[in-house]
This record gives structure tokens, sequence and C-alpha cells, in this order.
């Protein structure tokens, strides 16, 4: 009899065990299915709700000491325009950072490698920009924006209309930091 109990509370547990393995595949489900809701939503957001308006600027015959000054917190890339606003260039961390990277060892050497080891205070930003970067419109939107990211490679896309003058810049944090928002 006493085994007929304990099978009978074996059974009811294993059901209960089974029930919550249920509702937790349910909840995983509806999860995944806000998710996916989410995600659809946040590929319709208008780049221009997203991108930062804060970003540095400068000009192509700035010096380098003058990005690496100006360069805050979490920055990490600087649009240049000309005198309208419209992007002559762009320049990320990386890039900087490429052009003070060491000859390999069996380089030859040749005036362009000579060139590019002659920094000093006058070496200009246009020396090292980007004269012809990834940017997205700014009436795209972040759908858009993440196909263009993930096929360049890009973190940071400067933001123009149709005349080329910039507004702003999209970058990776910016669109994590929305998934954060509309994930919780």
């Amino acid at each position: 009899m006493e085994e007929a109990k304990s099978e009978k509370a074996k059974a009811a547990k294993a059901k209960k065990i089974h029930i919550i393995h249920s509702k937790r595949k349910l909840l995983q489900l509806q999860r995944k299915e806000e998710m996916s809701h989410n995600i659809r939503y946040i590929s319709k957001v208008p780049v221009r709700i997203v991108m930062d308006t804060d970003f540095l600027t400068l000009h192509p015959d700035d010096s380098l000491s003058k990005l690496v000054q100006n360069l805050r917190g979490e920055e990490s890339s600087a649009v240049v325009v000309d005198e309208e606003g419209k992007l002559l260039g762009f320049i990320t961390m990386k890039d900087l950072l490429h052009f003070f990277e060491p000859p390999r060892r069996y380089s030859i050497v040749g005036i362009g490698l000579l060139r590019k080891y002659s920094v000093n205070r006058t070496s200009r930003i246009e020396d090292i920009m980007v004269k012809k970067p990834v940017t997205i419109g700014i009436d795209d939107n972040l759908g858009r924006a993440i196909k263009i990211m993930l096929e360049t490679g890009k973190h940071h896309l400067p933001v123009v209309d149709d005349e080329n003058r910039v507004h702003g810049l999209l970058e990776i944090k910016d669109i994590i930091r929305l998934i954060r928002i509309v994930s919780a």
C-alpha cells in the first residue's frame, strides 16, 4: 500500500515537473516571438531617431594632434567636413592606429612608406582620412543601416542628406542601446 502511495507521489511529482517544463518552454517561445517582433520593429526605426547628433567634426587641414586632443569618452571617430558641413572624409581610431603601424619585418622601403612615418605636428587630417566613407541616408531606416554595417564591416556610418551634408553619426552602440530598450 505504501508502495502505491509512493508511486502516486512520484507520478504526481513527474506531472508537476512536466507542467513546469512545458510552461518554461511556452515562456521561451513567447519571448522569442516578442524578440522577433522587436527586431522587426527595430529595422523600421528611422536612422535620424537613433543617430548621434553630437559628434566630432574636423576639417581636412586640421592637425592630427587636434584629432587626438578632441576625442572624448566613448568617441572613436570623427567626421571631416567642409565649411558647408558637406562630408569630405571620415576617420576612426582604427584608421589613426593604422597610420602609426610599424613597418612589416621585410617590407621594402619606398617613398609612400617614408612619407607615412614622417608624422609630426604638421601632419593633417587629410593625410589619414578615408576619402570616400560608407554612409547612410538620413531618411533610411535601421534595417538598411544594419545591412550596410554587416556587409561592409563598418561600425560607424556618417548620416548624410541628398546634398552630402552630415546630420549625424550612427554607431553600432546606438543600435545596441535601442535593442536593449526595446527588449527590456
